[in-house]
């Protein structure tokens, strides 16, 4: 695993390195083509800039940040995840036919899920990594991935989440008029990378989707979030933020009275539990300082060169071709980082909402580009070199389609919410 992981790392290492020499490239071209010597202290400059805003981003991170790990602890400990597991059972035992019912994993595959669906993390991976190593054991081939191990592999890629923590805290952070009124987007957007990345393993694997219960709730889950798109069709871009932003609102605080009250019920020390979570909060926060100011100075440089203003004129030249929005230019670079690395692409959104503004349409389509799915890549490296899978077959496959299933309907919803 920890050579899947270093692979990983070196694809980040690369594009780190690719951008600040591309930016001291371009810089040359300016000082001999067009004399601009000066360009040279500008991108010198955007280092020292980018460092202190990701500094800052981190420092000011850690309140939003606490405040949310502490109530998704409360509920943790409240069994809202074993809840949300217990209710995804009987789809689950279908779509993982090979696996005898009532097996184990069923408990940590479907606490992977639920955790991950809360925004819960920390308790994500230990389970997933726990479910590959269960998974492992009723694997026939211990070197090729098992279908049940793709199926798992491919719906944690695809990242369903329900609450997009992390985003609406750096949304508040660079001060956003309404930090969640990007949640609906996103829940629309993973549901349908979610969706494509299912039904691709489905026809690979040759599951019977026609089964009463994978069926039922695939229609039921597709027509709530087709009336979701249908009924933004209906709205203006202002009433339909307003609208998007108050259902975010009243769902989350729904989501905290049931972490609280289910707490209570339980004898469950609710401001014990709410301090434990809020400290790993903060140290989470302390944590990504390192990360994201070298990403950041990184783009920044990218940025200051006049690279990244000729991409994305190219880009949106490309998108106005083709009769596509091109101030949805801006997002591409975000969209193609997010399968390759988590902490360059969050440095491209941190930028975007930097450069444009965080409520700009660029800035609001990143942020929904961001939470759609997981780090594709890193996932698969994780979960398979765990278990010293060589052969992942289809996996990866059905983990990029999923990545484009994601993409294509955040660039197709955010003008309908945010235009």
């Amino acid at each position: 695993m920890q050579k899947k992981v270093y692979f990983c790392s070196m694809i980040l290492n690369y594009i780190w390195i690719f951008l600040i020499l591309l930016a001291v490239l371009m810089g040359l071209v300016q000082a001999v083509a067009y004399g601009n010597v000066d360009i040279f202290s500008t991108i010198l400059n955007s280092t020292f800039d980018s460092a202190k805003t990701g500094f800052e981003l981190s420092l000011g991170l850690t309140g939003v940040l606490s405040l949310w790990t502490g109530i998704m602890r409360i509920g943790e400990q409240a069994g809202a995840v074993h809840t949300l597991g217990k209710a995804i059972n009987p789809f689950f035992s279908r779509i993982f036919p090979e696996v005898p019912k009532g097996h184990p994993v069923f408990g940590s595959m479907l606490m992977n899920i639920a955790a991950n669906m809360l925004g819960l993390d920390n308790a994500a991976t230990p389970m997933g990594l726990k479910a590959m190593g269960e998974l492992q054991e009723l694997n026939t081939d211990k070197t090729k991935a098992s279908n049940a191990m793709i199926m798992f592999v491919v719906l944690g890629a695809s990242g369903l989440t329900l609450i997009p923590t992390t985003i609406m805290a750096y949304r508040a952070q660079l001060g956003a008029e309404n930090p969640a009124d990007v949640f609906l987007p996103i829940l629309i957007a993973t549901y349908a990378a979610t969706l494509v990345g299912l039904i691709s393993v489905c026809i690979a694997q040759k599951i019977k989707m026609k089964d009463p219960v994978v069926l039922g709730t695939i229609i039921g889950l597709t027509a709530l979030v087709g009336l979701m798109v249908w009924g933004a069709t209906l709205l203006s871009a202002k009433a339909l933020s307003t609208l998007s932003a108050a259902g975010a609102a009243i769902i989350l605080l729904g989501v905290i009275c049931w972490f609280i009250l289910q707490a209570m019920s339980k004898h469950i020390n609710v401001y014990d539990a709410f301090i434990d979570g809020a400290k790993g909060g903060f140290q989470t926060a302390i944590g990504i300082i390192p990360y994201l100011i070298a990403i950041l100075v990184a783009v920044g440089m990218f940025r200051a060169s006049g690279a990244m203003n000729l991409l994305e004129s190219g880009i949106a030249w490309c998108f106005e071709a083709c009769g596509i929005n091109p101030d949805l230019a801006g997002a591409v670079p975000t969209a193609l980082m997010k399968p390759l690395s988590g902490g360059g692409a969050r440095g491209l959104m941190l930028e975007a909402m930097t450069t444009h503004g965080a409520d700009s349409l660029v800035g609001r389509l990143c942020c929904i580009l961001q939470g759609t799915t997981d780090t594709t890549f890193y996932v698969l490296a994780v979960y398979f070199g765990s278990v010293n899978i060589k052969d992942t077959r289809h996996a990866v496959a059905c983990c990029l389609l999923a990545d484009l299933a994601g993409v294509v309907t955040a660039f197709a919803i955010a003008p309908l919410f945010f235009g």
